[in-house]
């Protein structure tokens, strides 16, 4: 009996033991795991071209580099980018264009920056699960699946503002780096060291960059008419793309830049000045049903003691 006991112990033991030594084996194996996998990862090697150069390798390596969660998550992030190219195909072309007039990297493409969005959607789900659990009880996992959607929708309204802000930015500086541009072509300069000065004057402004890159694009072989078009379908502004059509139209018709420069800052201080004015006669109408509840409060404030008082003891000479 005492025998049985003991072998019975011992096994229990031995499996004890050997359990501990399996569940310390799988653990220092995945911590090993995470290590090296975060080690490749920022470690940042660049895919390898074949032989024939693709641009996609290119645009990955660029854009690994330039950003941390891209390189964490690639894998992910390109699974939820296949999953977007079928289920928002119509809304992709519009992202993309909100992504180059935000002024972001023009190594991210639509699929991939919304698959970015997701991700994060998803990052804050164990949050959202643990909050509304405690609050509302099983009921929480449906909440937790709408907040997930609506930080996904968050971050895609987010980059419409953002871009929508850029160009706002854009087309208040324009006018006066257009005069800029007049100037120092009446004063003498070529139309690149003209251009190579404004965007100097006007570094760090939105303006500057998106003129900037109109100067790169010349400097690397483009001409004249190609770098603007491209500013055009970049930025894809009803007021900006006026202007660029009308420098694209002069440049056809061989009228000198300085004059349809000056023609055109004078045509964006104009519209800057109706859109104000808009603005100002709008700004009655908004204004009146917040007049309303004013003037609402205001009675309550002045006849509510009265109603209170013979609701209480009625009505009393």
């Amino acid at each position: 009996m005492f025998t049985d006991c003991f072998l019975a112990t011992s096994s229990l033991f031995a499996a004890g033991i050997g359990l501990e030594l399996f569940a310390s084996l799988v653990m220092g194996s995945a911590l090993g795991l995470v290590g090296w996998w975060f080690f490749q990862i920022f470690q940042v090697e660049e895919l390898q071209q074949g032989d024939q150069w693709r641009y996609d390798i290119s645009r990955i390596n660029e854009l690994r580099r330039v950003d941390a969660m891209y390189r964490l998550f690639q894998p992910a992030i390109q699974l939820l980018a296949f999953i977007n190219r079928r289920v928002f195909r119509d809304s992709l072309p519009e992202i993309n264009r909100e992504i180059q007039a935000a002024g972001l990297s023009r190594f991210w493409i639509a699929e991939e920056y919304l698959g970015k969005a997701e991700l994060i959607a998803l990052f804050c789900s164990p949050i959202y699960l643990y909050v509304l659990l405690e609050m509302v009880g099983p009921v929480g996992f449906l909440f937790a699946a709408a907040a997930v959607a609506l930080t996904a929708w968050f971050l895609r309204y987010r980059l419409a503002m953002r871009a929508r802000t850029r160009l706002r930015l854009i087309k208040r500086r324009m006018p006066f780096l257009l005069d800029l541009l007049t100037l120092l072509m009446e004063a003498g300069a070529t139309f690149l060291n003209a251009l190579r000065q404004a965007v100097e004057e006007f570094r760090g402004h939105p303006v500057a960059d998106e003129f900037g890159r109109v100067l790169n694009d010349m400097n690397m072989g483009k001409t004249r008419a190609e770098a603007f078009a491209a500013m055009r379908d970049r930025l894809a502004d009803d007021e900006i793309t006026s202007i660029i059509g009308s420098i694209l139209q002069g440049e056809q018709l061989g009228t000198p830049l300085a004059n349809i420069f000056r023609t055109q800052a004078d045509v964006l201080r104009l519209k800057r000045t109706q859109r104000a004015e808009t603005i100002a006669g709008e700004a009655g109408v908004n204004m009146l049903l917040p007049g309303i509840l004013v003037m609402i409060s205001t009675v309550l404030v002045i006849i509510g003691p009265f109603m209170l008082n013979y609701l209480k003891f009625g009505w009393t000479m």
